[in-house]
């Protein structure tokens, strides 16, 4: 058997930075979930441009999705924003 790396075509390839990235959240349907989302991306990226938010309720209206358009950095970059969603109580879940 050979010592040679065969490529697999099941690793993902790296993203290359800076890109356009969607970040998403969940929590329940209150009426300033999406500020908090957006309040927290913004530490992060304070340059978000009007049309960036989208808001999406769950079928029986008690969750919201909020995906939020960014200009990603880097990993590190993206990891931050991750962290600083899955701390809040409030995000039941991050895309």
């Amino acid at each position: 058997m050979s010592d040679e790396k065969k490529p697999t075509n099941h690793e993902p390839e790296g993203m290359t930075y800076p890109c356009k990235f969607r970040v998403r959240a969940m929590g329940l349907d209150e009426e300033d979930f999406d500020a908090l989302v957006v309040n927290i991306i913004r530490r992060h990226c304070p340059d978000i441009h009007e049309g960036a938010v989208s808001i999406r309720p769950s079928k029986n209206g008690k969750y919201v999705s909020v995906s939020v358009d960014i200009e990603a950095q880097s990993r590190e970059h993206l990891d931050a924003i991750y962290d600083d969603l899955t701390a809040h109580d409030r995000v039941l879940m991050r895309l």
